[in-house]
């Protein structure tokens, strides 16, 4: 039965991993740059087709390939936090007064709560580095 649970959980993760990816992946080009590649027939006017009006094409600033990349993860980090933390709260809820069980509910809590706050101050800092290294670019 835990192998099962287990194998459930991991198609779970790895399916929302691959759900991420298809959402945030700009795979084909947008509908207003296939309108626009009335250029010639040369490498550069291709790449420029493809590539579509909202992919970015700095690797930092505001609206990068960097800042989208670190602002994806911490999501995810966040994210998982947050699923630790409910369910530390129904390990704590289901723990029957058992001494163990409590403790180790109350550590789970603990580090979900830290784990949040750490995916929070590393999105500030992350984004607070960017603005400060990057030329011309506003907090």
């Amino acid at each position: 039965m835990k192998k099962l649970t287990r194998n459930a959980i991991g198609s779970l993760i790895i399916g929302s991993v691959f759900a991420l990816v298809a959402v945030f992946s700009p795979l084909t080009p947008s509908a207003s740059a296939q309108g626009s590649c009335a250029g010639g027939l040369t490498a550069a006017n291709g790449v420029d087709c493809a590539k579509g009006s909202d992919v970015p094409d700095t690797l930092f600033g505001t609206g990068s390939i960097f800042t989208n990349i670190v602002n994806v993860l911490l999501f995810v980090i966040g994210a998982i936090s947050v699923i630790m933390l409910i369910i530390g709260g129904i390990r704590y809820t289901i723990s029957a007064g058992d001494s163990g069980n409590v403790t180790a509910a109350k550590n789970t809590i603990m580090y979900a709560l830290i784990g949040l706050a750490v995916a929070f101050l590393a999105f500030a800092i992350v984004n607070w580095v960017l603005t400060a290294i990057t030329p011309g670019a506003t907090p």
